[in-house]
C-alpha cells in the first residue's frame, strides 16, 4: 500500500487506514478484523476515548499487543464523562488533556501514542492552553505528534497559526465538499495533512446504499444523491466499485494522506482496503465528478 507523510511529521501512514468506532464492542471479531487490516498493509488505526465509553481503545490494545511497531496510532481527547452527569462535557483544558492521555494509554496498552488529536474545538477555548499540554506530552514522550479533529475553518485556523500540529481530521466526500473552500487549501500550503473520514458517507456512495440515499445527507435531497451515485456509477470500472471510486477522490486532494473508512465486516473492509490498488482518479473523472455534485459550503464557524 502507498504511503505517504502526515505533514511534516515522520509519521508514514497507508493512505487507506482503519477508522475503528465501527468495530463494535465484541473483542474477538474486532481484534481479528484489525489483525487482518494489519496482515493487508494498513498501519493507521483511528479511535477515541469517547468511542464506546472507552472499549474500543480497550479493543484496539488488545489487537496491537506484540504489533505495536507495525501501528501508527491515533486516538482523540477533549470529551469528558462526569460522574453523576448524563453524556459527555467538552473539556480542552490542559489538566483534562493530561490527565486523559494516561487513562488512554492504559487502555491501549501502550506507553506512547504516535497522533493525539483534539476531538473537536471552538474559539471559546483556551486555546493556548491547550497547545501547552500537547506540546508538554510531546516533550514527555507520552505522544509524538499531535493533531485535531474538526470542520471548523475558524477553529482550523487557530490552530494552523498558533500550534505544531501535523495533521486535521476532517469529514470530506463527494458530497461532503466544504474542506475545498477554505480548508484543504489552507493545510495544503502549510505542509499540514487531512486524515479524511466518511469518504464514503456513511455508505451513500457504496453500490448498496440507495436506502441510505433515501433518507438524504446533510443538505442534500434524495434526489440530488441519486444523481451523484448515477454519475459515481458511470466511474466505476472492472477494478473499482462506487465506494472505491468515492474513496479514491478523497485521496486525489494533495493534502489528503489517508483516509479512514470504518469496518464493521470483513467484506466492508476488504472492499475498502482494495482502494488502494484500484486505479486513481483521472483529472477528467474528478471534474465529472465536480459537475455532478455541487461544491457545499460553510455557512457557520467561519
Amino acid at each position: 500500500m502507498k504511503k505517504n507523510r502526515l505533514g511534516n511529521s515522520e509519521l508514514m501512514v497507508g493512505e487507506i487506514g482503519l477508522g475503528c468506532m465501527s468495530l463494535g464492542t465484541e473483542l474477538k471479531p474486532a481484534v481479528e478484523l484489525i489483525h487482518e487490516a494489519l496482515d493487508l498493509g494498513v498501519n493507521l488505526l483511528d479511535t477515541a476515548d469517547l468511542y464506546d465509553a472507552g472499549r474500543n481503545e480497550e479493543i484496539v490494545g488488545q489487537a496491537i499487543k506484540g504489533r505495536r511497531d507495525q501501528v501508527i496510532l491515533a486516538t482523540k481527547v477533549g470529551n469528558r464523562r462526569i460522574p453523576g452527569k448524563e453524556g459527555w462535557s467538552w473539556d480542552p483544558s490542559k489538566a483534562y488533556i493530561k490527565q486523559a492521555v494516561h487513562e488512554s494509554l492504559k487502555r491501549l496498552q501502550t506507553d506512547y501514542i504516535d497522533l493525539y488529536q483534539l476531538h473537536g474545538g471552538t474559539l471559546d477555548d483556551p486555546i493556548a492552553e491547550t497547545i501547552e499540554a500537547f506540546e508538554e506530552l510531546k516533550k514527555e514522550g507520552l505522544i509524538r505528534y499531535y493533531g485535531i479533529s474538526s470542520i471548523r475553518p475558524n477553529v482550523i485556523r487557530e490552530y494552523v497559526e498558533k500550534s505544531s500540529i501535523v495533521s486535521v481530521m476532517n469529514q470530506y466526500s463527494v458530497v461532503d465538499r466544504r474542506a475545498e473552500e477554505e480548508v484543504l487549501p489552507l493545510l495544503e500550503q502549510k505542509e499540514i495533512s487531512i486524515i479524511a473520514r466518511g469518504p464514503v458517507a456513511s455508505g451513500v456512495l457504496a453500490a448498496s446504499g440507495t436506502a441510505k440515499a433515501d433518507k438524504g445527507y446533510l443538505d442534500y435531497t434524495p434526489e440530488q444523491l441519486h444523481h451523484i451515485r448515477q454519475g459515481l456509477a458511470g466511474l466505476v470500472t472492472d477494478d473499482r466499485s462506487m465506494a472505491q471510486t468515492a474513496i479514491r477522490y478523497a485521496l486525489a486532494q494533495p493534502a489528503v494522506a489517508a483516509v479512514v473508512p470504518g469496518a464493521s465486516s470483513r467484506t466492508q473492509l476488504l472492499h475498502n482496503i482494495a482502494a488502494a490498488s484500484s486505479a486513481p482518479l483521472t483529472p477528467a473523472e474528478i471534474q465529472a465528478i465536480r459537475e455532478q455534485s455541487p461544491a457545499n459550503r460553510y455557512t457557520q464557524h467561519r
